[in-house]
């Protein structure tokens, strides 16, 4: 069955033109004008990858991001940001929202192809650890079920942020280093910075408590309650 990809842009002939190159590629693709369509079609379809323009009306990207993350059934979805601005707070607004990646336009159909093909190669993919569950200091890890727990309050994590704790807490007090961290999480097929991984800890920290996650300067990061 080939893999569903939901294009949300309120520019039509952005929409049109990526479409078409996707259709080529074969994929299905299905296309909303705003946010909140995209929610509607997002429940009903079940995308494997949404490509999302930050700025719309009714509902903007990253507003739509946000609530895309707390639909059980599409909350695995990669979801990847379309942003004609340069500015770094647009971006790092995005992957706190829970975005995989962005894309800068203007967007040449080849480099946005390999970027699609490169993204939907690694879903479905989780940290490999030799168990499903893992407990650490109050805190509980459910990769079969994609569920975590503190004191045994259930908490939302985006998918990304998930499989970024998943592999810190699969050996507490082990150091992993920025360049593990990526390949694991974001593989090392696709391109993203220090950033990133800063903003996927900053959320981890403020969901969990800063105490958990420790920074070990120039070289990484550790799970551990000291």
């Amino acid at each position: 069955m080939a893999e569903k990809i939901l294009l949300v842009d309120d520019d039509a002939d952005i929409t049109e033109f990526l479409g078409y190159n996707l259709k080529k590629e074969g994929y299905q693709v299905f296309i909303a004008n705003n946010g909140k369509d995209a929610i509607s079609i997002a429940k009903k379809e079940l995308p494997d990858l949404i490509v999302l323009d930050v700025m719309m009306p009714i509902m903007d990207g990253v507003e739509t991001c946000l609530e895309l993350k707390e639909i059980p059934v599409v909350q695995n979805a990669i979801i990847v940001f379309l942003t004609a601005r340069n500015e770094d707070y647009s971006q790092i607004a995005g992957l706190e929202a829970g975005a995989d990646d962005y894309i800068s336009k203007p967007i040449k159909p080849r480099v946005f192809a390999a970027k699609v093909k490169s993204l939907l190669k690694r879903k479905g993919n989780q940290v490999s650890t030799t168990v499903s569950e893992s407990e650490y200091e109050g805190v509980k890890i459910d990769r079969e079920k994609y569920l975590v727990e503190k004191d045994g309050a259930k908490l939302t994590f985006p998918k990304k942020e998930f499989e970024l704790l998943s592999l810190l807490m699969s050996k507490p007090s082990n150091v992993f280093s920025r360049d593990v961290i990526l390949n694991t999480v974001w593989g090392d097929d696709v391109v993203v910075g220090d950033r990133t991984i800063d903003a996927h800890i900053r959320k981890l920290r403020e969901k969990l408590g800063k105490e958990y996650i420790k920074t070990i300067k120039g070289v990484g990061y550790k799970f551990e309650n000291e």
